[in-house]
């Protein structure tokens, strides 16, 4: 299969910048499987979609201020450091992207403020990444808070910010039930839900279950071969709690519908079904590449944004509904002004 099958052209004007006047305000275009039909509801209708014959799994990973801007200290040149992933032996040992890269070498140091200075490794086997490590004082989770910026994709233009719009960053590009941080970039299905909803559907009788796969580069690397077979995924952790992975179980044997709340979501079940012939609780890791065809073995049903071009992402949706009737829904989202990627609208797959 070729990369190719999977572009189109998308009017710049409907890459979302801003989020939604509120989350639950989003749009939400539903496509029905079976029927092969697309109506479309604002995600506030999601309440009358899910029944108690269903069972909803969110990633509760939280977003790190990733993003840190210093001066070297030889040349007072500013450069940016993207904190990718921590080595799992050193909390101050990071993966990391570096801009300008050509400025900075084994030893550079780069002062983020008085309580931070990023020093440079080596740089790593994949292009344009670099081993740092982060020198500071206290812990280093409150020192990033105080010092690091919200990690928006690069389709997020903020060249003047005010404090408000970092303020509306630091509050809507994280989900309100956000918890263990350790992620790179928001899971944004679930920027669309907010408490209220959330309530509302446990009344329902719907159970809500979270797991949580910390995002990385893995999710948003573009596809560079040719054939999208010959990509590989990077690889991201995720962890199923003992109570997810029994409740996730009980679920799928008693026909309830597996509902993921977007595609961390479906390749954290996806992977450990296919690791272990079910869910169970773990920590480990996945580089799952889906795309069609591919049989899912636990997930039914998908609430997802809109996706770039020739991404995974939107590989992995189009495994799930159809290349085509994913394709025929996208043009009608185009038509329709739908508002698309992080910020945008979304879509619930049924």
């Amino acid at each position: 299969m070729l990369i190719s099958q999977y572009d189109y052209e998308l009017p710049e004007e409907l890459i979302a910048q801003l989020p939604a006047d509120k989350r639950e305000n989003s749009k939400m275009m539903v496509l029905d499987r079976t029927t092969q039909t697309i109506t479309h509801k604002h995600f506030y209708d999601i309440t009358d979609l899910i029944d108690n014959n269903s069972v909803l799994v969110l990633n509760n990973t939280k977003v790190l201020p990733a993003r840190l801007y210093g001066i070297k200290e030889e040349t007072g040149a500013k450069i940016e450091v993207f904190l990718l992933k921590s080595s799992e032996n050193d909390e101050n040992i990071w993966q990391a992207l570096i801009k300008p890269s050509k400025r900075v070498k084994a030893g550079t140091l780069i002062k983020v403020s008085n309580e931070l200075i990023v020093e440079v490794g080596h740089p790593l086997e994949d292009a344009g990444e670099w081993e740092v490590k982060l020198i500071h004082t206290g812990n280093l989770i409150e020192v990033l808070h105080r010092n690091g910026n919200i990690p928006l994709p690069p389709y997020i233009e903020r060249k003047l910010q005010s404090d408000d719009i970092k303020k509306l960053d630091f509050e809507r590009y994280q989900t309100v039930y956000a918890k263990d941080e350790g992620s790179v970039a928001a899971p944004t299905a679930g920027l669309h839900f907010t408490q209220e909803i959330l309530d509302k559907l446990k009344a329902k009788g719907v159970d809500i279950i979270y797991v949580t796969l910390n995002v990385g580069m893995g999710t948003f690397r573009p596809v560079k071969c040719d054939r999208i077979e010959d990509h590989i995924m990077h690889s991201e952790s995720f962890e199923i709690t003992e109570d997810a992975a029994q409740k996730i179980n009980k679920a799928k044997s008693e026909g309830k519908n597996i509902i993921a709340v977007g595609t961390t979501s479906v390749r954290t079940l996806e992977t450990a079904y296919q690791k272990f012939g079910c869910i169970k609780a773990c920590r480990d890791s996945s580089e799952l590449f889906i795309y069609p065809p591919y049989n899912f073995k636990v997930v039914d049903q998908l609430i997802t944004n809109f996706h770039l071009p020739k991404s995974t992402l939107l590989m992995l949706v189009s495994a799930l509904a159809g290349k085509d009737f994913i394709f025929k829904a996208y043009k009608e989202a185009i038509e329709n002004k739908y508002r698309f990627f992080s910020y945008g609208d979304c879509m619930f797959i049924q």
